[in-house]
Formats: structure tokens, sequence, C-alpha cells
């Protein structure tokens, strides 16, 4: 039987990167790539602020083609309806019939991805959805997962938690409230290794940067 051609929705983080992982293990989708916003205004995957060059290592090692969907900065939302709508069309004229992503438990995100692809006749799915989220997280930890946190909301965890290993360690520390695979929007992280990719992707902690209540750590290649 032919499996439905798939894209994995790719933030350069732990649960696309989780996701895509389990996905590949049910062997039910053929993933022919990763879709992943860009702000073009500073070469950085959007929210994550990883930067591009590292964005691409993460797709060589794991082998998949890059759909870049470039916005500006600021960004309305007008603008990036288009330009997400032109990713999803070509796709869909490359045969793509579903999309992949690491949502957990955001009901009203997950509605509005399956409406909007529902609209043109594509499929969401979502490998990781409603698992319990401390279990999940050591999960990826001990299944060889290994991140950095990459920004982190500075109106739930301090600025000296951006840069830091998502670990065992990390997790014993995180403040009481803050979801342990910051589901909620408290952290967001990059994937330097792990059983999707053939290769470690080595970095360093460079500045941290403050900007629009969130602390960016700026990951340089090594």
């Amino acid at each position: 039987m032919t499996k439905p051609k798939t894209l994995i929705a790719w933030s350069s983080g732990k649960d696309s990167a989780w996701a895509l992982h389990e996905a590949r293990q049910s062997g039910d989708y053929d993933i022919v790539g990763a879709l992943t916003t860009v702000t073009d205004s500073f070469s950085r995957v959007s929210m994550h602020g990883v930067r591009e060059e590292l964005l691409a290592a993460q797709l060589a090692a794991a082998g998949l083609p890059s759909i870049t969907v470039r916005i500006p900065y600021p960004c309305p939302n007008e603008i990036y309806e288009r330009e997400m709508a032109a990713a999803m069309a070509r796709a869909q004229a490359d045969s793509v019939t579903h999309v992949i992503f690491g949502d957990l438990f955001l009901a009203d995100l997950r509605a509005w991805r399956e409406e909007k692809l529902r609209s043109i006749g594509m499929t969401a799915v979502f490998p990781l959805w409603q698992r319990p989220t401390d279990a999940l997280a050591r999960g990826m930890i001990a299944g060889g997962l290994e991140a950095h946190l990459a920004v982190v909301d500075l109106a739930k965890l301090d600025a000296s938690f951006a840069g830091r290993c998502f670990d065992d360690t990390l997790l014993a520390d995180l403040p009481a409230g803050v979801d342990p695979c910051g589901e909620n929007g408290e952290f967001h992280t990059f994937v330097a290794a792990g059983p999707i990719f053939t290769r470690r992707i080595e970095v360093t902690k460079g500045e941290t940067v403050e900007r629009d209540g969130f602390a960016f750590a700026d990951l340089v290649p090594k």
C-alpha cells in the first residue's frame, strides 16, 4: 500500500523532533520534507531564534528537504497566512496530503491546524497528542534526544535558563507550574542530537539577548 506523502512541521525543537521519530517508527507515512517558518529579518527560525545554518544542519542530519516559509518581523497575520497558503499549495502540487505536528495538549491550536488543512483537503497528524508531559520529557531524554533551551518566556522563567541543556537536572530545576515540555510557551528548544539524526550538531552558547519579554540564547555552531 502506498504511504501518504507527508510533511513534518519542523520548529527545530524537541516536540517536532520526537513527533518525527515516532512517525518514522510507525512506518505509516512517507515523510518527504520539513516545513519551517523563518523570520527573514534575522535569518532565524521564528519563535525559537535558531540560526538558519543550524536549521540546515538539522535537516541534513535528518535526511529531510527543507520547505521554508519566510516572514518579516514583525509579521502581520495576513502575511503569515498568505505565505503559509503558498507553501501548502506547492506541497499539494507535489501530492503531499498530510502534515505532522508535535503539539501535545493545546486544543484550540490543534483545532485551528485541523481546520486550516481540512479546508484545502489535507490532514493534520498529532503523534504526541495528550501524552503526560513529565513522562514524555523524561522519555525523550532517555531515548537519546539532546536539546538546548533556545528561548525562555521571562514571565515564567529566569533568563539564566536560556541556553541550558534539556536534561533531568533542568526538569528538576523548573519552577512549579512550568510544563516539563514547555507546552504553554514557557520555553522552546533546539535539538542537537537524537535518534532522528545521523550525526550530532555541535553548538556552543553565545550571547543571551532579551527582546519582547523573551530571553534568546544565541546557539553558535562549533
